[in-house]
């Protein structure tokens, strides 16, 4: 007997030597992954086991954070000295979970780390089981321990926890108590050797963990029923595709639905759904008088608007106009003084400068060294910006590095002061004063730029996102040896940074054209 998948059909078929085609399925194994699919969508799940090429690969900033959680865990590792790892991969099941029991029974081993146990049909493989003590009887007891690269305990944490506990002593592990070890943002690094101790924090979380075990079972049977079954659930995308974690499945199962398809509507989708229980599937069918946000109503309306404000405003601004954009990198293990975990630590910017006669300057900067980059950032940006001249950004975000800095920094206390005083947010100007219906709600400049300037996008970049730029840069300081790979990587950072700037440059001038030509406010009709 044989498994192959008809994509036609969206379903599974078995092949059977003698009854030829067969629509019942044999039942999978599952992992503690598969079971938080399926606990977000048992959709998901079918499609995961039967059908992951459908899946939408995850992009650069997702990557990167799985690669970080994995550096996370070898650290996590250095914490329980005299630990011993199933050498055994994932794919090696039978092989892992015999190396793990023989680990569990040498009374010399203080932690086990990856070890593998199945129980039920579901295989696991924990973080660190670390033991505890031995009885009287000789029979020891552990500690589950789960390793994550975040900053606090999270519900879809307790859920990982409740399924690995329960499989574990299933298969005869006495357990404690289960933990989450997670990262101390409040560890302040001063140098030299990074302190484990104090860079994690352990949180027992036994109580919260046996309350929801006690309902795994019957989500098992629940899960199990539902993959025996020869037909993908017939599970509408809701508001339960982007929580916990966004399903790699959106794409797939929203490529029928329409431009005006009602979850398009931006914002809170507790609206959306109170919507969609009335019946309402489609934007343009929102009945009169229902309470919509400003962007809500824009999306409504469907139309391009210009305020009568937006032509003064822009007129306001000071020449030299400077466009500035800003890159950080956030480490979750601090490598410099005086730093935390996820500290936003300034190591790039872009400026472009648009003089009044109409030229466009560009300085940048980008620190490539793997050293402290604050001080030298600050010095090059205070000389760029010069003394005079509005200066443009997109966001609050540059506003609070220059205050973190002055606050760190007491020699740029007066200069950033200064700086402080001239920028001049376009992100809600336009919010306030423009909507393109090519937004669809969204006013990140990535959703902007193509709208209001359509010559003018991302699309023939190696980096097009502030997440991708940030773990190429980690790479690149951090990791890469190879010379010319780093040049690359320093080339897409630079390309990436100055597109940001001269991006405000053009929507800009782009719109001061609009406010010229509409200067009393326009609804300019559906586009």
């Amino acid at each position: 007997m044989c498994e192959i998948t008809d994509h036609s059909m969206d379903r599974k078929l078995i092949v059977d030597s003698q009854d030829g085609l067969s629509p019942v399925p044999a039942t999978p194994r599952l992992s503690k992954s598969k079971f938080l699919s399926g606990l977000q969508c048992h959709k998901r799940l079918y499609l995961e086991i039967y059908q992951p090429a459908l899946a939408t690969p995850p992009d650069a900033s997702t990557q990167a954070i799985l690669d970080m959680g994995t550096e996370i865990g070898v650290l996590a590792q250095q914490r329980f000295p005299g630990g011993v790892l199933v050498k055994a991969g994932f794919r090696q099941r039978e092989a892992a979970v015999a190396e793990t029991a023989g680990l569990l029974q040498d009374s010399t081993i203080p932690a086990i780390f990856e070890g593998a146990f199945e129980h039920d049909g579901v295989l696991v493989r924990v973080d660190i089981l670390e033991r505890v003590k031995t009885g009287s009887m000789g029979s020891p007891s552990w500690r589950l321990i789960e390793v994550k690269s975040s900053t606090r305990v999270k519900d879809v944490h307790l859920d990982d926890l409740s399924i690995q506990s329960l499989i574990v002593q299933g298969a005869g592990v006495t357990l404690e108590g289960t933990c989450l070890l997670h990262i101390n943002t409040g560890y302040h690094y001063d140098g030299g050797m990074v302190d484990l101790q104090a860079l994690f924090s352990v949180e027992n979380v036994s109580e919260a963990v046996t309350a929801r075990r006690m309902l795994v079972p019957e989500r098992l049977a629940a899960m199990k029923a539902m993959l025996a079954e020869s037909q993908i659930p017939a599970i509408e995308p809701d508001q339960h595709c982007h929580s916990p974690y966004e399903c790699p499945f959106w794409a797939y199962c929203t490529k029928d639905k329409p431009e005006r398809w009602i979850y398009h509507l931006p914002g809170k989708k507790e609206l959306v759904s109170r919507l969609v229980r009335q019946g309402v599937m489609m934007i343009d069918d929102i009945p009169a008088g229902t309470q919509l946000t400003d962007a809500q109503q824009k999306v409504k309306n469907n139309v391009e608007w210009v305020s009568s404000e937006l032509g003064p405003l822009l007129r306001s601004l000071s020449y030299p106009i400077h466009h500035l954009d800003a890159e950080t990198v956030m480490l979750a293990v601090p490598r410099f003084p005086s730093t935390r975990p996820y500290q936003a630590l300034p190591v790039q910017w872009s400026n472009h400068i648009e003089l009044e006669s109409g030229e466009v300057l560009h300085q940048e900067f980008l620190h490539t060294e793997a050293s402290e980059p604050r001080k030298r950032w600050a010095e090059a940006l205070i000389e760029s910006l010069g003394n005079s001249g509005s200066i443009l950004v997109y966001s609050a975000y540059e506003a609070g590095l220059i205050r973190q800095l002055a606050d760190t920094f007491p020699e740029f206390k007066s200069a950033f002061r200064e700086i402080g005083k001239r920028l001049w947010d376009l992100l809600p100007v336009i919010k306030d004063h423009y909507y393109h219906p090519a937004f669809q709600g969204s006013y990140s400049i990535k959703s902007v730029l193509p709208a209001v300037v359509p010559s003018l996008g991302y699309g023939d970049l190696t980096i097009q996102e502030g997440g991708h730029a940030a773990a190429e840069y980690y790479r690149m300081v951090f990791v890469e040896t190879d010379w010319v790979e780093r040049e690359a990587i320093r080339e897409a950072l630079l390309r990436y940074c100055a597109r940001d700037t001269l991006a405000m440059v053009e929507l800009r001038r782009v719109l001061g054209g609009k406010a010229e030509r509409h200067g009393e406010g326009h609804m300019m009709g559906v586009t």
